[in-house]
């Protein structure tokens, strides 16, 4: 499988990202903002970072760039995508995403290992987990906050479309603790905390066994392999 990264100006996770699709089994390919050519990909990945500086809103003129066009194409197509953190404000701002992200609650950065329950495993990029299980990824975000209308929440809730939510405290205000989503088909997801930050041990966050030993973020980059290859 061939899974596209995205860079765009002021992105920092992307090296990250690819190296988390390297290690789940699947090709990592490069993938420029200012093209216009997804190189024939079968998934894509929209990285954490702080893209135009954050500029306007966090997302906001990422989701105009080149490439995005081929983006949402793709991804009404049913193409798997994936938006970690800056790349969740992206797909809310191209509105591939309900809802949209703000400034954190408390008014400042947080950065630390976040407790998740895993709310639906049917998506592309969550099927792999057990139901209603609970994870261990890093957070790292300033404008963490998701916010939805409550016809919206409602929404959202009643159709199973909350990809994960926030355990042990709710780091940034965002409404139902809500960590991330998906659309309803699924093969879009975007989400708050970093994944591609805990999926080699020795780099991941502590556990009971070991310090840094962490790898619950491979499953959602495992499970896109897996769906790919059943062709569901």
């Amino acid at each position: 499988m061939r899974i596209g990264v995205v860079t765009f100006p002021g992105s920092l996770d992307d090296r990250d990202a690819a190296r988390a699709i390297r290690l789940a089994g699947a090709d990592a390919v490069a993938l420029w903002h200012g093209d216009h050519d997804l190189h024939g990909v079968d998934a894509l990945v929209l990285p954490g970072g702080f893209s135009y500086g954050d500029y306007l809103r966090a997302g906001a003129i990422a989701s105009l760039s080149p490439i995005m066009t081929e983006v949402i194409d793709a991804a009404n197509r049913g193409m798997p995508v994936l938006g970690i953190c800056n790349g969740f404000q992206m797909l809310t701002e191209a509105h591939l995403l309900d809802g949209g992200l703000i400034r954190n609650d408390k008014g400042r950065f947080i950065c630390r290992d976040q407790g998740l329950r895993i709310e639906n495993n049917t998506s592309d990029w969550t099927n792999g987990f057990a139901a209603d299980a609970e994870i261990v990824i890093p957070l790292k975000n300033g404008e963490g906050s998701f916010m939805a209308s409550s016809e919206t929440l409602k929404a959202l809730e009643g159709e199973g479309r909350i990809v994960a939510r926030y355990i042990g405290g709710n780091p940034n205000g965002s409404l139902n603790d809500i960590a991330g989503v998906t659309n309803a088909r699924g093969n879009v997801v975007g989400l708050m905390p970093h994944p591609e930050h805990a999926v080699e041990a020795g780099f991941g966050p502590d556990t009971d066994d070991a310090m840094a030993s962490g790898v619950d973020g491979l499953t959602f980059f495992t499970s896109v392999i897996a769906r790919s290859l059943v062709g569901v």
